[in-house]
């Protein structure tokens, strides 16, 4: 994270200027647009289903088809950006995720909604995945890229909860083919902007990592992962012959691409890159929090829709003091308390706060009051993520070298998809067991949602806290930024006098 002498002295980013920052702000766009969809989507289910006739089991096909083409696709698009240019990615992604978008909001039956949804996932796949990769580089001196990675996680973390929003307004305002046409003009105009305002990059070229076996492995191995968590597992259960089977494959082929990594002479993934304890203790909590979180916006939607009788507007609404926390936080203070205090103890205090949102969210009752029961909650939440997550997403990038910027990007986000398809599935499976059970046993129904929804909320409160030992455990203390960037300026002020 922290800069070197020789990077302040030959990156043309640490030359300054205002279109460094314009820059940003189109790349944010662009991972507005995608983090955006996810939730979007969601709110508009019922209204999907409801004209193109799908049934219970095959709508969750226009949710699940996204999911599996982007996490299993994150870790390759991050190291094509470093093979072939992280701007040519990212506008590459930006085209296909706009088209596939396009595609979506002209489908008129079932089988062509999945297909363009699957194409979507391509594109935001390789959008998102260098995004952080390109703001390391643009940012080398800690101040700026402290401030820098504040936004970025922001957009990346309090994106969801404003799709809601968006999501309620253009499906009651408009109908549901409105949620992607409106990535039209948004996806054109970051694309153009992105062209001219990102310096492009040459990239290492295909010779320097060249891998075919090992990328075909880990994509596999990643698109069957995330299958079996959002379809068997979800769907047949966890102990079920085909999701144990499933899984197995999934174990086989990340192994089989263990193997190649450790023997290719370019492999696509070196696996040097995991000696770093940031890295991989970053990784490890970027996949616990993200299953945490993920899956408490989730069943938190459905608390407020099916036990407190909020509409989709309304839930949108009810989420707004999240995004507004944790954005003023993350664009406003984050960068101060890194440079104060160093991104791990920032970190660790935010995983705190999130643990004990969750805390509080398992008392929510049947007849719960929002400023009571649910705003102090999501106040924690937003508090506890603005604090985090820029912190960790500078940690998981604080040791990595600038050829594998494009890599150790994608392998952040591949963690927080394949960590939030997992935490969504078990907390949903736990939670709707749990619901039965009680019903069965002759209580109101409302009581035993309300009890599932309660487990659930535990369980995350119980994941975020493994997020918290391991950040106390593995991370390396760091020292603040502010100690290192005087550092730095004293070691290039040293070779000026030389």
């Amino acid at each position: 994270m922290y800069a070197t002498t020789e990077s302040l002295a030959t990156t043309p980013a640490a030359q300054g200027g205002r279109s460094r920052w314009l820059a940003l702000y189109v790349l944010c766009a662009g991972m507005l647009m995608i983090v955006l969809d996810v939730t979007v989507v969601n709110v508009a289910l019922p209204a999907i289903q409801d004209d193109l006739g799908f049934t219970s089991s095959s709508l969750a096909w226009v949710v699940n088809a996204y999911l599996i083409a982007f996490g299993g696709l994150l870790l390759l698009a991050g190291r094509l950006g470093d093979l072939l240019g992280r701007r040519n990615i990212f506008v590459s992604g930006l085209v296909v995720f706009t088209a596939a978008s396009v595609l979506c909001g002209l489908a008129e039956s079932q089988e062509v909604l999945v297909a363009a949804r699957f194409v979507q996932g391509v594109g935001g796949a390789l959008t998102s995945a260098v995004i952080l990769g390109m703001i390391v580089t643009l940012f080398p001196e800690p101040r700026e890229q402290a401030k820098a990675i504040g936004v970025y996680a922001f957009v990346a973390s309090a994106g969801g909860s404003i799709g809601l929003l968006a999501g309620g307004v253009l499906t009651q305002a408009i109908n549901w083919h409105w949620i992607f046409f409106v990535n039209l003009p948004i996806g054109v105009v970051t694309a153009v902007l992105a062209v001219k305002l990102i310096e492009k990059d040459k990239g290492l070229g295909m010779g320097r990592g060249t891998d075919v076996p090992g990328a075909v492995l880990i994509t596999a191995a990643l698109m069957v992962g995330v299958f079996t968590i959002v379809k068997p597992a979800a769907e047949l259960g966890w102990t079920a012959p085909r999701t144990i089977a499933l899984g197995l494959l999934t174990l086989t082929l990340l192994a089989c691409f263990i193997v190649r990594e450790a023997t290719a002479a370019n492999p696509l993934v070196p696996l040097r890159i995991f000696k770093s304890r940031n890295l991989t203790g970053a990784n490890l909590i970027q996949a616990l929090s993200a299953s945490g979180m993920f899956g408490i916006f989730f069943l938190g939607s459905l608390y407020l829709q099916r036990v407190l009788g909020y509409n989709a507007l309304e839930i949108g609404l009810a989420f707004l003091p999240t995004t507004v926390v944790m954005g003023l936080l993350s664009v406003r203070y984050s960068e101060k308390l890194v440079m104060r205090f160093g991104p791990r103890r920032p970190m660790i205090a935010g995983l705190v706060l999130i643990v004990v949102g969750l805390a509080l969210f398992t008392q929510a009752p049947v007849n719960g009051n929002y400023f009571i029961h649910v705003l102090p909650v999501l106040a924690l939440l937003g508090l506890g993520g603005g604090i985090c997550f820029p912190a960790l997403m500078g940690l998981s990038m604080a040791d990595v070298k600038p050829e594998d910027a494009g890599l150790a990007s994608g392998l952040i986000g591949t963690m927080g998809e394949v960590g939030a398809a997992l935490g969504l599935a078990v907390l949903a499976t736990l939670s709707a067991t749990r619901t039965e059970s009680l019903a069965a046993a002759g209580k109101p129904a409302l009581d035993a949602l309300t009890s599932g929804f309660h487990l659930s909320f535990a369980i995350a409160g119980v994941i975020v806290a493994a997020a918290v030992v391991i950040a106390c455990t593995l991370m390396r203390p760091a020292r603040p930024a502010a100690d290192a960037a005087a550092a730095s300026q004293t070691e290039v002020e040293e070779l000026a006098a030389a």
